[in-house]
C-alpha cells in the first residue's frame, strides 16, 4: 500500500468521463467543470489511516479512511453516501454505495497511476502521473 503514497498530476482521460459523471446523477455544471479540471490527487498515510486528497481549481476533497473498513463519503458534487476502500491483487479499490453502485479502481504502472470509475456499464479510464 505504501507504494500508493505520493502525488499524482492527471495528464489525460477518455471521453467517457462525462457519462460517468451523468450516470452518477452529477448535474451539467459540475460535469462541465470536473471535465475541464486537471485534478492533483495525493494519498498520504499517518499510521493505518489514509487520506487521499483530490484538488483541483474549483474543489478540493479529502477522504480519510482505514483499509476495509466502510466510512461515509461526501463526494465533490456535494452527495453522500457509504464507501469501502481495499486493497486487492496490488490495486485500490474503491467502492461507492449510495443512489448508484460505484467502483473506482486506481492501479499504478511506473510512475502512473491509471484510475478506472466505473457505474451502471460505463467505464471511464484517466491517468495521472507522480509528480512528486
Amino acid at each position: 500500500m505504501d507504494r500508493f503514497v505520493g502525488k499524482y498530476q492527471f495528464v489525460s482521460g477518455d471521453a467517457a468521463f462525462d457519462d460517468f459523471l451523468k450516470a452518477c446523477g452529477v448535474n451539467i455544471v459540475m460535469r462541465k467543470a470536473g471535465s475541464l479540471s486537471k485534478p492533483v490527487v495525493e494519498l498520504k498515510q499517518d499510521g493505518d489511516t489514509f487520506i487521499l486528497k483530490t484538488t483541483t481549481t474549483f474543489k478540493t476533497s479529502e477522504i480519510k479512511f482505514k483499509l476495509g473498513e466502510e466510512f461515509e463519503e461526501t463526494r465533490m458534487d456535494g452527495s453522500t453516501c457509504k464507501t469501502i476502500i481495499t486493497l486487492e491483487d496490488g490495486k485500490l479499490v474503491q467502492k461507492q454505495s449510495g443512489d448508484k453502485e460505484v467502483t473506482i479502481i486506481r492501479e499504478l504502472e511506473g510512475d502512473q497511476m491509471k484510475t478506472i470509475c466505473k457505474v451502471d456499464d460505463i467505464v471511464s479510464t484517466r491517468l495521472y502521473n507522480r509528480c512528486e
